[in-house]
């Protein structure tokens, strides 16, 4: 299935969703409720199919999605001044993207391969095979954490990219995480496509901490021509995130506060 049709679909997947439970599926959890608490906004760029966000130190990497359009950007966080920026092939489909150690990962959809860059100049240094889709990325200590559109993460070694195992997350079982954030304190933060919602994720045990409500931040007049959300990264040192979407104009600024 394309990911473009994928696209299309989710409005309609995303009021499905509603009818079953807050991440697309019946499941009967019972992790706490949070919802988003906006403390600031700025602009995005309207043309980018977000796919994979993630700050470290001073910099903002973002990749993007869509066939002869996927690209990787590094900008200055404070600024927004663009550092470097890469495309990949016309025919790669770009997904979720983090730093490890010296090498920034970027994974494509579904040509089953993952792109090792320069973080600074973003230059391809070599690619390596990995089985199934690519989804979301990140960086939790020594190992890379991925995601594939299943309720399952994937670890990996930062410098191979081989799998090192997995963790099933319970009480969502049928959630398809995509984007992926790994917070400072350990946790990871999902986007469950093609909800609002972010699940908060002990990957550990796979034990769902919180489940995010971030509906409603884009005025309909705005959403008529978004598609879901997608993107999160924690701002280092504080409590709070950037959180954004495929085609969004705008990158907000967000705490995650109990309902």
């Amino acid at each position: 299935m394309k990911r473009q049709r994928r696209a299309a679909a989710a409005a309609v997947l995303v009021a499905a969703s509603t009818m079953l439970s807050v991440t697309g599926c019946d499941t009967g959890s019972d992790a706490p409720r949070y919802r988003v608490e906006v403390v600031g906004t700025r602009p995005h760029d309207r043309t980018a199919f977000t796919e994979g966000l993630e700050v470290d130190g001073p910099v903002l990497y973002e990749s993007t999605g869509m066939e002869g359009a996927s690209t990787v950007t590094a900008t200055e966080l404070a600024t927004g001044k663009r550092l470097a920026r890469a495309a990949l092939p016309g025919d790669y489909f770009g997904e979720g993207v983090t730093r490890a150690g010296s090498t920034l990962w970027q994974l494509s959809w579904k040509n089953e391969t993952a792109f090792a860059r320069d973080p600074e100049t973003l230059a391809e240094r070599h690619r390596v095979h990995y089985e199934g889709e690519g989804w979301g990325l990140c960086t939790r200590g020594n190992r890379v954490v991925m995601s594939n559109g299943s309720d399952t993460l994937t670890f990996r070694d930062p410098h191979t990219f081989e799998p090192t195992g997995t963790v099933r997350i319970d009480g969502h079982r049928a959630a398809r995480l995509n984007e992926l954030d790994c917070a400072a304190d350990g946790t990871i933060y999902a986007n469950a496509w093609p909800t609002d919602h972010i699940l908060h994720i002990d990957p550990d045990s796979g034990a769902v901490l919180a489940d995010i409500d971030a509906g409603g931040l884009l005025p309909p007049t705005e959403q008529a021509d978004a598609d879901v959300l997608n993107g999160i990264a924690q701002l280092p040192g504080t409590d709070h995130f950037l959180i954004t979407g495929k085609y969004w104009p705008t990158m907000f600024e967000v705490r995650f506060v109990p309902e």
